[in-house]
Formats: C-alpha cells, sequence, structure tokens
C-alpha cells in the first residue's frame, strides 16, 4: 500500500510518498511560491542528491499535478503509474466541532470545510484548494482528512467555553479549539510506554515548543485543556505570536496607531512574541547565543517565555490534580536545554525536579530521553514527535475501514517495541560523536496495558 501525504499552504505544497507495505519513505519535498513568479519544486529520495526544479505553479492544481508528474517521472520517480498510490491524505488544520477524528472526503465533508474557513482564514481555504485539485487529478482513489483539532474535541464544556456573551458561541461557535493535536497525540501514546502504563490511565503535561509553542493537559489520555484557544495566537509566547495579554491594549494601540483590524492582526500573530520582544530573533539559538553575550533584550526575552511555561505547568498540575510526567516535545523543546531548565526550575514543590547533566545531554531529534532526577515524583521526558506518523497511520485505518475513534484507536508506535529505524540510524551516528547520549535514552518498562 503506497500514500501519497500533503499540507498546502497559502504558497506551498509539501509532501510524502509512503510504502506501507514496507514501512518505507520513498520521496518527499516541497513545491514553493505557489501562485507566485519563480514557482520551484525541491524533491528528495532517500539516499540521492535531492533535485530541485523550476516549474511555472500559478495555483494548486499546477503544484499537484508537478508533484504527481515529478514522482511518476523515469528520471527523479520512485513509481511507474499513479495507479501504484492507494489513498491520499490531507493535512486539514482547522475541523472545527463537526470533526473528533480523521474522516474520509466525500463531497459533504468538503463543504463543512469550506464553511469552516472562517475559523482559519489562513489555513483551510489552501487546505480545501489542494484537496479540490488532488480529487480532480486523483479520482479514482479514497482522499482523507487528517486535522490538528479533532485531538482536542474531548474537551469539557466548562474548559473550551470563554466567558463571553453565550450567543457568540450560538451564532459564531466562538470556544477554544487548540491545536497542534496530531504532536500531541504522538506524544501522549509514547509516554505511556515509558511510563508503563496504558494510554488511558496517564496524566500529563505536554509541552510543544517550537515557533509555535501550546502546552496540553492529557487527562486519562485525553485531551482535557490546551493553551491554544480559538486560533493560535492564545497562551504561550512563540516565535512571533503575542500569546496571552489583555486585550483591551489591542483596541487602545489601534486608536493611538490607527491599525486595521487586518494590520492588527498581522502584528499580533506576525510581529510579537520573541521577535517583538528582541526586535529581531525568532530562532530560539539566535536568542539564547544573544542573551549569552549580553544581549538584554535577549535575556528578557528568554526569562518572559519560560516564565509563562512555568506558570502553565503549575496550572494545569491542579487542573489535572496528579500529573505522571511533563512531555517537552517539537524542535524547542527537543532541543534547548536552556529553555526547559528555566521553564522547570522551582517546581519540586510540585514533585517535579530533573536532573541538569541530563537536560544538557538530552539534544537529540531521534531517541526518547529522561531527563527526571532520581528522586523526581514525577517523571520528565523529552520525546521527539512525529506528526507524520499518526497521519499515516490514520490514512491507512481509514482505508481499511478500522478507525472508530480518534482517542481509542491502538497505534503501532504506541507498542514498547516500536521502532523508527531512520531514527535509530541518525541516533547511532550521533553516538558516534558523543557516547554519553546513550546515559538519557529512556527505558521502556515491560508491563504495559495497552487497553
Amino acid at each position: 500500500m503506497t500514500i501519497l501525504c500533503l499540507n498546502c499552504g497559502s504558497s506551498s505544497v509539501k509532501y510524502k510518498l509512503y510504502n506501507w507495505d514496507n514501512q518505507e519513505n520513498m520521496a518527499s519535498g516541497v513545491v514553493e511560491r505557489v501562485g507566485l513568479e519563480d514557482s520551484f519544486c525541491i524533491h528528495r529520495v532517500p539516499e540521492k542528491d535531492q533535485v530541485k526544479m523550476k516549474y511555472d505553479c500559478p495555483g494548486h492544481r499546477e503544484a499537484i499535478k508537478l508533484i504527481i508528474g515529478t514522482l511518476t517521472d523515469t528520471e527523479h520517480g520512485v513509481i511507474k503509474e499513479l495507479s501504484s498510490i492507494s489513498a491520499v491524505g490531507h493535512r486539514v488544520v482547522h475541523g472545527g466541532e463537526e470533526f473528533k477524528k480523521s474522516v474520509i472526503i466525500t463531497d459533504e465533508v468538503l463543504k463543512t470545510f469550506k464553511e469552516l474557513a472562517d475559523l482559519a482564514p489562513l489555513h483551510n481555504p489552501p487546505n480545501v484548494l489542494g484537496i479540490e485539485a488532488a480529487k480532480e487529478l486523483l479520482p479514482n482513489i479514497p482522499h482523507m482528512a487528517v486535522m490538528d483539532t479533532a485531538w482536542h474535541q474531548t474537551m469539557p464544556k466548562h474548559v473550551f467555553m470563554y466567558a463571553l456573551p453565550y450567543q457568540w458561541y450560538e451564532k459564531y461557535k466562538i470556544r477554544r479549539y487548540g491545536f497542534h493535536g496530531t504532536s500531541l497525540l504522538y506524544v501522549s501514546r509514547r509516554a505511556a510506554v515509558l511510563l508503563g502504563k496504558g494510554p488511558f490511565e496517564c496524566n500529563l503535561i505536554i509541552c510543544h515548543i517550537g515557533n509555535g509553542v501550546s502546552l496540553n493537559a492529557v487527562k486519562t489520555g485525553v485531551s482535557y485543556d490546551t493553551s491554544m484557544g480559538f486560533t493560535p495566537l492564545e497562551g504561550l509566547i512563540m516565535g512571533t505570536r503575542a500569546g496571552d495579554h489583555d486585550a483591551a491594549i489591542d483596541l487602545y494601540m489601534m486608536q493611538k496607531e490607527g491599525y486595521t483590524p487586518e494590520e492588527m492582526n498581522s502584528i499580533l500573530n506576525k510581529e510579537s512574541g520573541i521577535l517583538g520582544i528582541t526586535g529581531e530573533y525568532i530562532d530560539r539559538r539566535d536568542v539564547e547565543k544573544a542573551a549569552s553575550e549580553g544581549d538584554k533584550r535577549g535575556k528578557l526575552a528568554i526569562e518572559m517565555e519560560t516564565y509563562r511555561i512555568k506558570k502553565y505547568i503549575g496550572a494545569y498540575t491542579a487542573a489535572l490534580g496528579q500529573i505522571d510526567a511533563v512531555v517537552f516535545t517539537a524542535g524547542v523543546g527537543e532541543m534547548s536545554s536552556t529553555i526547559r531548565a528555566k521553564s522547570l526550575k522551582g517546581l519540586e514543590l510540585l514533585g517535579i525536579k530533573y536532573d541538569k547533566e541530563k537536560n544538557e545531554l538530552a539534544k537529540t531529534r531521534n531517541a526518547e530521553c529522561d531527563i527526571s532526577a532520581d528522586d523526581s515524583k514525577v517523571k520528565i521526558f523529552v520525546i521527539p514527535t512525529d506528526e507524520e506518523r499518526v497521519f499515516i497511520e490514520d490514512v491507512v485505518a481509514l482505508y481499511e475501514e478500522g478507525k472508530d475513534s480518534s482517542t481509542r484507536f491502538t497505534y503501532r508506535f504506541q507498542s514498547r517495541n516500536y521502532r523508527n529505524s531512520l531514527r535509530d540510524e541518525a541516533f547511532e551516528k550521533e553516538c558516534k560523536k558523543n557516547p554519553s547520549l546513550r546515559k538519557v535514552v529512556a527505558d521502556k518498562p515491560l508491563d504495559i496495558n495497552q487497553d
């Protein structure tokens, strides 16, 4: 079975072709500058040099046609004919309240995605364009949608509602939705493996820290609360997003500077956060380097971000009552010992205590690490996320008509024996350069209840 995965943005289309039977990535790449001048495709095949091809792509149809042509190309392709593709999976950012799990895309489902465009105006419209183009070019195979918001549909009403006029919820569906769902689902299942518990026996706090940042309180294996809200703007301080702040500031600055709603939206999402504080940096590596060299605003950005994370960990501990583990994931969460250390410092009273040496060593995207102190009551893990794995397994399950619930479905990766061969190989190479990395690899207990 061969699966084509598509992630259509406003001006790009990312793709991956995966062989499920052999459990291997056949090809991947991205078409950039869709709808703009000088569009091009970067195509990668394992054990071959990547290829860059210039191609005029005025729309998503042309971009997907280019991808299909590249995959079947006699020189750069990896399949002989389109009939080799069994199913197509599409990433859809916002599924609203209508979708609680991944779905096969019917005309009715596509109509609903279009109706939800107002909830994610930057993401859902290009997602829909990509689906329509792919269905036109590949009409005889099933197409599936995997949604970022579906994981959070288990949140109770008193958690997802805002203290705003209730008719706004009734008329416009104003509520907390949450994002990063595929990442959080994967990490929650892997954390359960490391704890030696069934996935629905665990209370977790997952810190997804990348350019976008969200924390997730997981209660008995399902999402209970999350920091992102109606949009990804709410919550933690992010690369360019403001996160939590007094909404009256926005109105005040619109009056003072004459900003339009569109301009204010852009400022809050693209010019705030770490960039807004430092004035020049988004990447945390740049921020940490500047701070180490005495940059005061770099230091301030780190202190502000980690204080906010610490505050949310404390709040979610109170909300859950008892927690089994705090988990760090995504680019910054997996690689920045500084952000982790400052976020965890002072949480000993909650039973959360990290080991400084282990934390410094745990800088890898290829292994699951345990940075807990020996006397920590709560485990602290660093787990590399794998959203694509969730994506692929959902598509396969829908294709085989075996997936009846996104929260109760048993994934292959929640097995103690699950291995990612590419990551294993990469980790061995890392260990040759730094043998001490092996010291922080998390143990996997034998007794695991998967029910």
